[in-house]
């Protein structure tokens, strides 16, 4: 495992993290059982893994209770947690800054620890991104007084979210949508490294799209059904583009985590973990480090191929 600076106070944290939206999750995934993700986190940590994401409604608290209960008798100071405010274990949506301890305190009893390391605004509408008169910076700088949170930041898609954020509070996370086929973000990693902001990279295989399980036909239900039959037919020439390059016995999927890797600014990468099978071949990822050649077709294919075709994410 290779690991990279985070926010003050937490261990250096592992590139390859752990996103826990599946785990247990039988609301938005075919939901595993207890055992199986008490597992499947042990397996993770006994690999080096030690940046787990989370958030409240991630399978309504089961992701945050069964990743406590797998860090149970786990050295605390080892692991970095990381979850979020504003979408609530209930399944109800708020972000209005009277909740906000309310919410940590619930997700500190659900993670069965006495800190989180970071905790975001979970995707937040862009009137929250100013700190000027807003009440939530300062419950989250007192709960960061209280040593209740190591660090807050927020969880954004594009550059001007980011950018806004930067420049307008004093958090030092972002979990940023950044991916092959969407690297808008990667525009504002100067300003994050300039300010000593750590970014997350979520959504690093764009839903599934860069896992090479998708192609110009495929039939999607639920949240996936967003997808066009336009937009789906684009997604797939473009996938298959990048398949043509070598991959050098990589999967496509390896490929597209090294390639988020291949910024300094990026600490971790978090791709959902459902299985051991997608466990093991997310650390392997490690094994083929992305050269600069492929690192700049990639930046050139965004820039000449996809930025003019306003995927919907």
């Amino acid at each position: 495992m290779e690991y990279r600076s985070y926010v003050e106070g937490s261990p250096q944290i592992s590139v390859i993290g752990f996103g826990a939206w599946q785990l247990g999750n039988d609301i938005d995934w075919h939901g595993m059982s207890e055992t199986e993700a008490i597992r499947l986190v042990h397996k993770a940590i006994d690999e080096g893994v030690n940046f787990f994401d989370t958030a409240p409604n991630y399978g309504l608290g089961s992701s945050e209770t069964l990743l406590g209960k797998a860090m149970n008798n786990i050295k605390r100071e080892t692991l970095v947690i990381n979850t979020k405010y504003g979408h609530h274990n209930d399944g109800h949506t708020d972000y209005g800054h009277e909740s906000i301890r309310e919410s940590i305190e619930g997700s500190l009893k659900r993670l069965n620890t006495n800190y989180i390391d970071s905790v975001l605004l979970h995707n937040p509408p862009s009137d929250l991104l100013k700190e000027d008169d807003n009440a939530h910076y300062e419950i989250l700088e007192q709960l960061m007084k209280e040593g209740k949170i190591l660090a807050y930041g927020a969880s954004l898609d594009t550059k001007e979210d980011m950018i806004t954020f930067m420049n307008n509070t004093k958090g030092k996370v972002i979990e940023a949508f950044f991916n092959i086929l969407h690297q808008d973000v990667r525009f504002a990693f100067d300003l994050a490294k300039k300010k000593g902001v750590k970014i997350i990279a979520k959504i690093p295989l764009d839903s599934g799209w860069l896992s090479g399980k998708y192609h110009k036909d495929s039939i999607f239900e639920g949240i996936r059904s967003r997808w066009s039959r336009e937009d789906i037919i684009t997604r797939a020439e473009l996938v298959d583009q990048i398949r043509g390059l070598p991959l050098e016995g990589q999967s496509l999927s390896q490929f597209a985590l090294q390639y988020c890797l291949a910024y300094d600014e990026v600490s971790t990468v978090i791709p959902g973990v459902a299985t051991m099978d997608q466990l093991l071949m997310n650390i392997d990822a490690l094994k083929y480090p992305m050269n600069k050649e492929k690192l700049q077709w990639l930046e050139t294919f965004y820039e000449e191929q996809v930025v003019n075709k306003r995927l919907v994410w």
